[in-house]
């Protein structure tokens, strides 16, 4: 990993457990015995003095605020491409709205707020141009280059694309947000099995541990579910709007149907569109009032007393009761059947798979269509990479970074023969 200045890399050693809370001392921050604690840290990759004024949580949420990768997310597809609507989520309200859930949840589970809202907004940094069908088509490109995938590839921005710093590239996030964006859905290595590392976890993993074989921290796992919640309850929104679909099919779905029954009795003849909304707004609030039930009863028979307890606790602590899992199967069985896989999203889903895949084509076969800086990055390869799988890196960095005006407008530049008369 290439890096600058003169600050030494430490490593976190495995045995560097955190510690039981009858050793930190009285308490007085207001949470439990298993949060994270921002003075329990395992530390950054490269040492730095600490804040005056900010926690170290609160400085890697500020640095994920401020980086380039989520200024960008503001015209990157979360369903729809930015062009077809001024109020349909993009990924970066998305993000917002992810870490709105996951903060609420933190507070009332008492666990560390500023450590789940930074694992909420860094979650999708490294998500492609046209949400997952950009990403579909840069794994195809990648594959015989070692691979794509937008979660390793958020790894990769924070640790290394970023370039904000003079000591070090990347954003020098903590371990625990670190941990978070690689363990958010569970173990990396799970026993018994080989594991797949992506190219970027395969160089972090050397330079600090970060407990693959166990789950994520509590303020973790919280963001990992926050996004369920919020991309299916803003997913209907969006799709009620675009009038994919109407809640007369929404009544398909037998829990939401029922919200539906309950809110145009409770409100008779109120505006369709009011009805819409109160709808969204209790399918969101049932997921929540779930997850906490759930995620407290399983603390209640976990019986956590320090943080790393989670870690070792052998399943998800945060998660959805069984019945509430049945339920969102059936809305993401509605959501793909009327509105992800329909023809309007079918059609506009070929278009931008077939941009990105001609971009990554013609930068691999005329480099030199690319800036001089990502040329002469190329033309330098690294210590132990081959020439042509570290010009697909690049390249797919590159794409991988565009936002939706980005990559339609540089594919019209390269492929619309008028455009080279101005």
């Amino acid at each position: 990993m290439p890096v600058r200045g003169k600050l030494k890399q430490t490593k976190v050693s495995k045995s560097n457990k955190l510690k039981s809370v009858s050793k930190i001392g009285p308490l007085d921050d207001g949470l439990v015995a298993y949060a994270s604690r921002p003075y329990d840290s395992r530390g950054r990759l490269y040492p730095e003095v600490p804040s005056k004024t900010r926690g170290d949580f609160e400085r890697d949420r500020d640095r994920i605020i401020h980086s380039a990768a989520f200024r960008r997310l503001k015209f990157k597809t979360q369903v729809f491409v930015y062009h077809e609507g001024d109020h349909y989520r993009t990924r970066l309200s998305h993000s917002i709205e992810v870490a709105q859930v996951a903060r609420s949840l933190a507070r009332l589970l008492r666990i560390d707020e500023d450590l789940a809202e930074t694992c909420a907004l860094a979650h999708d940094l490294g998500h492609t141009p046209f949400a997952h069908v950009g990403e579909d088509a840069l794994k195809e490109c990648m594959a015989p280059y070692g691979g794509f995938d937008h979660n390793d590839q958020t790894l990769r921005v924070v640790t290394l694309l970023e370039k904000k710093y003079p000591h070090f590239d990347g954003l020098n996030l903590t371990w625990e947000s670190l941990e978070g964006l690689v363990k958010h859905n569970g173990p990396v290595i799970k026993q018994g099995k080989k594991p797949r590392l992506e190219i970027t976890l395969n160089v972090i993993k050397d330079e600090m541990d970060l407990m693959l074989g166990t789950y994520a921290s509590i303020e973790a796992q919280v963001a990992g579910l926050a996004d369920d919640i919020a991309y299916n309850s803003h997913d209907l929104d969006d799709g009620l709007a675009a009038g994919l679909f109407t809640l007369k099919d929404l009544e398909e779905v037998e829990w939401v149907s029922a919200i539906i029954h309950k809110k145009r009795k409770e409100f008779p003849g109120l505006d369709e569109s009011l009805i819409v909304q109160e709808v969204v707004r209790d399918v969101m609030g049932t997921y929540v009032l779930d997850v906490l039930a759930e995620t407290r009863r399983r603390i209640s028979a976990l019986r956590p007393g320090c943080a790393d307890d989670i870690r070792h606790a052998g399943r998800m602590t945060v998660a959805m009761s069984e019945t509430m899992q049945k339920n969102d199967e059936a809305l993401r069985d509605f959501l793909w059947s009327h509105f992800y896989l329909s023809q309007h999203l079918s059609r506009v889903r070929l278009k931008v798979f077939s941009i990105v895949q001609d971009l990554f084509g013609v930068f691999m076969e005329s480099p030199r269509c690319l800036s001089p800086e990502l040329l002469k990055q190329i033309e330098n390869p690294p210590k132990g990479w081959k020439p042509k799988t570290w010009q697909a890196r690049t390249v797919a960095d590159y794409i991988a970074s565009m936002t939706d005006r980005l990559a339609i407008l540089e594919h019209q530049e390269l492929f619309d023969a008028y455009q080279v008369i101005r």
